[in-house]
This record gives structure tokens, sequence and C-alpha cells, in this order.
């Protein structure tokens, strides 16, 4: 496991990691960021960048969005319901309702991945991951409120290579791996990779006795690229993906505001994971659960995808065409016990998309203009099934009726339905050089969406049967000012005003009102540094927003996910990073970043509300029968993190050599909601990794050993304080254990 990749140009780590990538670039060679959609070196590029090169991805490294975290500055990433929740900023997806979209764009070479719970695939074959951080409003509209993921497949070449990758770890962990590609007739070359995972559960479903988080999953993408003139060249990319295990669990942390003995559960005579550990006289280990319902995940994808690319003369033509297909069947227990107590929550989710850009360059003398048109399209189902067992008899207890016991037992809390996307925008940003160095960027983007919800909300027990149909649009303009600065010591200085938009919201089969769009005003300033012999460099950036009209997510008291419009929040922040290569085999880099976040005019129902021993809000000025949250930390935006990463070479004299590689991240407290209270958070915690990698001379093949989370941090990915009904449990997913293994590695 090499450090996390330089998110500084020319400063990647010295070597290769036993990635088993084809190819190793140049230690010197420079970072092109093809997410600006104007393939510029990444010491050229004005803003919050960060890039992880091929070295840094697969066992032992970066191995899916959720390792993100650690590597990139300012980025936390959860998941829940099987669902990813990136937050870069503090920005992310706050929402938990099917239908709602992330705040950062997710891409694989530059085309849209619209469903959060289809950006949850792990890594595999890829070039570079891109990681763009800040509103990207003017370049991708709709979904960029808080900034853009890349993921960049490795292109076939025009030489035979490829490469084998064999993993072995604990919980009986098996990884395989590998790509061969090369021409096939001239101007034709083409690319087959491939990635299979299969391990235990990081825990045990007590009851069942089977796993928990475990992982079987499967992945092949085919790669072809036409060079059909010399200026022009197609790659056309087509993937698939499949998982079918016990991941993405539910696990019980603990009850909130209604004791253990009084939840759906216990009433009903179940016991949970915290009744199971008493009984033994120990703490409960929480990467277990309890409950007579088995943690399914059943997905499958696949996309097709071209990207033409034309470059005649001083004009750049981009065409990029992508269909995705995702489904998804999701299944776990709300009331956390081996009892039937109307817990069982079935998630489906299908989706069909197509996306369609053109991106147009020219550039002449001290002028430079980017244009641009998009058009998406998505059909969405989704369903959430709750079928009421025992539902009845908990109310018996609950309300003091009579009610017989199976009479609900048929019935359904229900959200079924439809939503139908269709969006378009189109930008155009021109760069001057009044001066030599001095260059100053204006643009804007025209964003239009349209969306169409049908279905119906159905609880037989409380009598209703609506319908849910709906439809909104929205349109916005985004645009960016920059000015950016090079000295004569080649610093490079920046400084961005710019905004970003995210769409509005029609929830799947919701009796919530339409969700209104969310913007961001950006402020941000920065600079870019590096010596002549590119021993140091050091980038930094100071930035402040003001994000009105906030998507939260929340159970009301209805026992009913509502998605609402927070008026405002404000949020500033700085981030450091540097990288030293005090000898040629030695690379250090560290960053740290401080991200100060607060809701500035925020009120809410609050589910402690009028209960005397916990912690309670003034009344809404407006509203006194809801709480003023006005003040409290945006959820998943630690104040304070610090990384440190080191990667040293060591030559055994023509016997091959030997990388020592290490790093270390903390993260400051973290709360996973509005509320911000202590059962809803993350403490400070720290990881760390390491690895030692043996390479043969001619570095054709590596010996890796591995290990992550060496300190065996138990921490929360993520956390939500479920409906009343359930009695306000708090219920999540969690960061992976300890894991560590070896890899054998082939190149050729």
């Amino acid at each position: 496991m090499a450090i996390a990749s330089s998110s500084l140009l020319a400063l990647q780590p010295a070597h290769a990691q036993a990635s088993g990538a084809a190819d190793t670039e140049s230690a010197n060679a420079p970072i092109v960021v093809t997410a600006t959609r104007q393939n510029a070196s990444l010491e050229d590029t004005a803003g919050s960048a960060s890039v992880l090169g091929a070295d840094e991805l697969g066992p032992g490294g970066i191995q899916n969005v959720s390792d993100l975290s650690a590597a990139v500055p300012n980025v936390s990433v959860g998941d829940q319901f099987g669902v990813n929740r990136t937050f870069i900023r503090g920005i992310g997806l706050t929402s938990i309702d099917l239908g709602a979209d992330g705040a950062v764009a997710f891409l694989q070479n530059g085309a849209i991945i619209s469903r959060p719970a289809a950006q949850l695939s792990g890594f595999y074959d890829l070039q570079q991951v891109e990681v763009l951080r800040g509103p990207q409003g003017t370049l991708y509209g709709r979904g960029a409120t808080a900034g853009v993921i890349n993921l960049v497949t490795t292109r076939p070449s025009d030489e035979l290579e490829g490469y084998g990758r064999l993993t072995y770890g604990n919980y009986d962990a098996i990884t395989v791996e590998g790509a061969v590609g090369g021409p096939i007739t001239d101007g034709v070359m083409a690319r087959v990779a491939g990635r299979y995972e299969n391990r235990d559960g990081y825990g045990v479903n007590l009851f069942t006795g089977n796993p928990v988080d475990d992982r079987n999953a499967w992945a092949i993408r085919g790669s072809l690229l036409f060079e059909a003139a010399p200026d022009l060249e197609i790659l056309v990319v087509g993937d698939y993906f499949r998982e079918d295990d016990n991941n993405y669990a539910f696990h019980y942390f603990g009850p909130t505001v209604v004791p253990e003995a009084a939840l759906p559960g216990a009433v009903l005579g179940g016991q949970t994971i915290f009744d199971i550990a008493a009984a033994e006289g120990r703490e409960p280990d929480l990467r277990n659960i309890y409950s007579n319902e088995e943690a399914i995940n059943d997905r499958e994808g696949w996309s097709a995808q071209a990207v033409i690319s034309w470059t005649p003369g001083d004009v750049s033509i981009v065409s990029t065409t992508s269909y995705r297909d995702f489904d998804r069947f999701n299944r776990n227990d709300l009331d956390v016990s081996d009892v039937w107590a109307f817990g069982r929550n079935d998630y489906t989710e299908q989706s069909e998309s197509f996306s369609q850009e053109i991106t147009v360059g020219y550039e002449n003398g001290p002028l430079s203009l980017l244009g641009g048109a998009m058009y998406f399209t998505e059909d969405l189902f989704g369903e959430v099934r709750v079928p009421t067992v025992n539902l009845a008899g908990y109310f018996n207890f609950l309300l003091g009726t009579n009610l017989p016991v199976d009479l609900f037992d048929d019935g359904n809390f229900l959200q079924r339905g439809t939503v139908e996307t269709e969006a378009f925008g189109a930008f155009l940003q021109a760069s001057y050089e009044v001066v030599p160095d001095l260059t100053i960027t204006a643009g804007a983007r025209y964003n239009y969406e349209e969306r169409v919800g049908v279905g119906r909300f159905t609880f037989e027990a409380q009598g209703l049967d609506v319908p849910t149909d709906r439809s909104a649009s929205w349109d916005s303009i985004t645009p960016k000012f920059l000015v950016e600065y090079r000295t004569a010591g080649d610093t490079l200085l920046y400084a961005s005003v710019t905004r970003g938009f995210k769409s509005g919201v029609i929830n799947i089969g919701s009796v919530n009102d339409v969700i209104d769009p969310e913007f961001v005003w950006s402020y941000e300033a920065g600079f870019r540094t590096e010596t002549a012999d590119s021993s140091f460099a050091l980038n930094g950036s100071a930035f402040y927003y003001d994000y009105t009209d906030l998507q939260i997510g929340f159970v009301n008291e209805n026992n009913i996910v509502e998605t609402i419009n927070a008026a405002s929040a404000r949020i500033w922040g700085v981030e450091l990073e540097a990288v030293m290569r005090p000898a040629d085999n030695l690379t250090v880099r560290a960053f740290a970043t401080y991200l100060n976040s607060e809701f500035q005019d925020f009120c809410n129902g609050y589910y402690a509300a009028g209960v005397s021993s916990r912690r309670q809000f003034p009344a809404c000025p407006d509203n006194p029968l809801i709480s003023d949250l006005s003040g409290n930390q945006l959820p998943n935006a630690p104040e304070l993190t610090v990384a440190l990463f080191a990667d040293y070479r060591i030559d055994l004299g023509g016997n091959g050599f030997l990388d020592l590689s290490g790093d270390v991240n903390l993260q400051d407290e973290v709360f996973f909601t509005e509320f911000n209270n202590q059962d809803a958070r993350q403490q400070s915690f720290v990881l760390a990794n390491a690895s030692i990698t043996y390479r043969s001379p001619d570095e054709r093949w590596s010996l890796a050993v591995w290990g992550r989370n060496l300190f065996d941090t138990f921490a929360i990915a993520n956390n939500i304080t479920t409906a009343p009904l359930y009695g306000f449990v708090r219920v999540g997913s969690l960061r992976p254990p300890r894991t560590y293994g070896a890899t054998f590695g082939v190149n050729f």
C-alpha cells in the first residue's frame, strides 16, 4: 500500500505499489485532471483537487469510495440502507428516502452514475480517481453542490500488456483481479479487466448464525479504443457488476429516549443484542446483530459508454454518451430483535438512465473558450415495503386497546412508485490572459430539470392509502468567476466565486411535498507552489460557503420519512497539503483541514422534545411545537482532520526492492444528525495502515503484506434515529475492522 496519492504535481510515490497496474508513471510525470474538462495538469488547476493514481488502488490501499475519506482532505464517506453518502466540506447526501440524489457528482470517464446506491461497487483497473472539492456548478450543474468524484478507467494501449493479482486475508478474504489488453489491428485496441471478491462477514447474526457485512461480488469491464484518424479517437467502455451477500446491515447501537424494555421487540417477547450480552455477563460486540431477519444485499448493474474525441487544430470536441441500468434489493430489521415486530424493511430500486454531453474547447493565444451542452434522463422505480406483522399486539400494549393480535398481519407500510427525471444544461466560460501570468475566467451555466412522480403511500394501520403523484420543474443559472496569477517563483495564486445547484426532489411514494433545490455560493482563495527540484510542494486554500435551502431528511412524528428544506447554513474552512521528498527513495505527504459549519436558520421536530434528561432546544419562533436548531453543526462535517503518509524504498542491490509504506489519519468528532446529540455521533478516532512489498529486480512480480486499521478502531460510518414506532432506536453502519493479508502481483 503506497501512500495515498499525491494531490500535488510530480510528487507521487517514488515507486509502484503491488497493484498490478500495467505501467507506472515516472515520479516526475505531470498528473492530468480530466474532470476539469480541459485536461489540465494538476499544478495548473486553480482549485482544490486531488488525484489518486493506479498505484494507490487495490488491496491494502484504496478499494472503494469509502476509503477516500482517509486519503483526500475534507471528504467523509459512509453508507446507510446500502446507499453511498459522500460529503465534501460538510455538503452531501442527508436524505434517507428513495429518490434522493447526492450532492457530489459521481462520474465514470466524465459520465454521471446517478444513483447513490450504484456508487458503492469497488474500484478496479482504474487509471486514477479524481476529486474536485467545492461546487462545480458551471461545469456539471445539477448535482455537484459539494464537488466531483471522477473514476478514470484504464485505456487500452498499442502494446500487449496486463496484470494479475491474487490476495488472501483475514476473514477468509479472497480477491482476484486482472486485466489484459493490446492491439487488435492497426488503430484498434482492446482491454478486458475483471475483479472477484469473497470474504466472511465482519460480524454475525447471533440469532441465525449467518454472516453480517460479508462480501460476494464480481465485476467485468471491456474497453475498445479506435484511432480513426490522427485527430479522432473513439473509446467504448462496457461494464457489469453483481453483488449477492449479507452486506450493509443495520447495526443496533442502543436506545435513545425509550428504554429497551418498551421497544417493540421487547414488548412482543423478543431480545436484542444488548439483552443477549447482558445475560452472558459481557459487553455486546456491535459488529454483530441479533435479528430474525437477515441483512440481504442483492444488486447488479451494467453500463455502456462512448467517448468520442476530435481535436482539429485549435478546437477540441468531446462527445460523451452513457447508458446505465441498475437494480438492487436490500432487507434489514428496524425492530433490532429476534421477533417479527413489524420491523422488516424491504427496499427495491430499479433505474435506467441515459446521458449525452458535448464539450467544445478552443485555444488561441491568450484566449481559451470552453462550452458545452448536456442532456440527462432517468426512469426510477422504488419501493419500501414493511409488513406490519404483530403491529396490533404492540398497539394493544402501547394504547391499551384490545385489537385482534393479527389484525394488521396482512397489511403493509408501503411507499411505491416511479419518478421520471429529464434535465438539460448548457454552459460557456472564457479565460483570457490579460497580462503575462494573470488570467481571468468567467462563465455561467443554465440548468433546467423536470421531475414527474407517480405512486401511492399505504399504511393500513393508520387508514392511509393515498396517491402521491407530484410533478415540478426548476431552472437556475450557476456562474463562475476566477482570477489566477503565477508569480515569478512559479507559485499559482487563485481566487474564485462560484454557485452550486442541487436539483429539487420528489420522493417516491411519499406524502412529502416537493422538495425545492438547494444552492451554495462559494468563495475560495488558494495557492499551489513547489521547489524547482520538486523536492517540496505545498497547497493551501481557504473557503466560505453561503448555503441555502438545504435538503434534510428525517423520520417525522407519523413514522414517515420526510425531507424538508432547512433555511440556511454557513461553512468555512482551511485546507493545507504538503509533499516532501527529502531523498529519491522517500516521499512524505501530510494534510490538515479545519471545517467550521453551522445551521444559521433551521427549525425541525425533535425526538427528545420534553424529555427532561435530554438536551433541549429553544422553541421555533413561528412554531413553538418544533425546535430551533440554529447554531448546530452540520452532519458529517468533522472540524479537524490530520493525516500523514510515508513511502520508503530500499534497493536490495540487484536482488530487487523492498518498499515500506504507512499512513495515519486522525478525524475529529462528527455528528450524524442535525441534533448534534451524543447518541448519533462518532468521537475522534485514529486509523493507521501499513504495508511491506518485495519487488523483483525487473519489477515484473511483487509480494505485499499489508494491514489496514491496525489499531482495530471501532468507528461508526453512519447513524440514524428511527421512527417513533420503533422507539427512536439508533441504527447505522460501521467502518471495517482491522484487516490484513498478502497480495501476489504479476505484470506483463
